[in-house]
């Protein structure tokens, strides 16, 4: 396992390198035919990260992959979850939330988690065995990670969660898809809990708040795909966390035959 996430690191950081250098061009933006945006920094760290995957000989299921019918992945007992830029709607509004999200799954379940900040550079990443853990783009540049063992990126990590000086029960939103079953959830939780810190972020990124502790839930009821979430679920397993499927009120299973998420509450 560690081997294994040894390599999703390397494949994030080397996507995100791939992003950055569109990012700080004067890029186009394309439309998919659900109107969601799509540029060269999607298709240029897709191609990098599954330049590493595809070493594993585990087959990779991603955003910006080759479509697979459910007939040929249905009996894959593992496989890659890539979404190799996530927000891109953030991306295009430049503000910098927006994340490379590589996860493993066995068995329908998430066991292996990676998430990269590109312009934060901060990094996030949690295995079965291993434990969840974060480490700032300030640190993570004093690492040679082509070189450095997972050891010793572990070594240079804070475990998570993270301790906090907060009191008061925070709740996490989207940035870009706040939806009104969202508000009325934040409603009746707020008559449970008193008042509320509610904050707002872009893409995967909320998962790993909540992971590092600096949010208690994030409600989603708003459609998502499996590879804005399965990265993150196996980095909120680490730390005790869930991902509650609303709809199966268990948690959430991935490679499923339809890949849209049910709406979901993590906490």
């Amino acid at each position: 396992m560690k081997e294994l996430l040894h390599i999703a690191i390397k494949a994030a950081l080397r996507g995100g390198l791939e992003i950055l250098d569109v990012y700080d061009s004067d890029f186009d933006v394309e439309y998919k035919d659900d109107k969601s945006p799509l540029t060269l920094a999607d298709k240029r760290s897709n191609a990098v990260i599954e330049s590493y995957l595809l070493n594993t000989n585990i087959p990779v299921l991603s955003e910006e992959g080759r479509e697979i019918g459910y007939e040929e992945r249905k009996d894959w007992k593992r496989l890659w979850v890539v979404d190799p830029l996530d927000g891109t709607k953030e991306f295009v509004k430049r503000n910098g939330e927006f994340t490379v999200n590589i996860a493993l799954v066995e068995q329908n379940k998430p066991v292996l988690g990676v998430i990269y900040l590109p312009v934060k550079g901060d990094l996030y990443f949690g295995a079965s065995g291993v434990g969840a853990y974060k480490i700032k783009g300030s640190e993570l540049d004093d690492l040679d990670i082509e070189s450095a063992t997972i050891e010793e990126i572990i070594g240079a990590s804070t475990k998570m969660p993270i301790k906090s000086s907060r009191t008061m029960f925070t709740v996490i939103g989207s940035r870009s898809h706040m939806s009104k079953e969202t508000e009325v959830y934040v409603n009746e939780l707020r008559k449970e809990k008193g008042e509320l810190d509610i904050i707002s972020a872009g893409s995967a990124i909320k998962l790993c708040l909540v992971a590092e502790g600096v949010a208690d839930e994030y409600p989603r009821f708003a459609p998502t795909m499996e590879w804005d979430t399965c990265a993150g679920h196996a980095i909120a397993n680490c730390v005790g966390k869930s991902v509650i499927d609303h709809t199966t009120q268990r948690e959430m299973l991935y490679n499923r035959e339809n890949l849209v998420n049910n709406w979901f509450i993590v906490k």
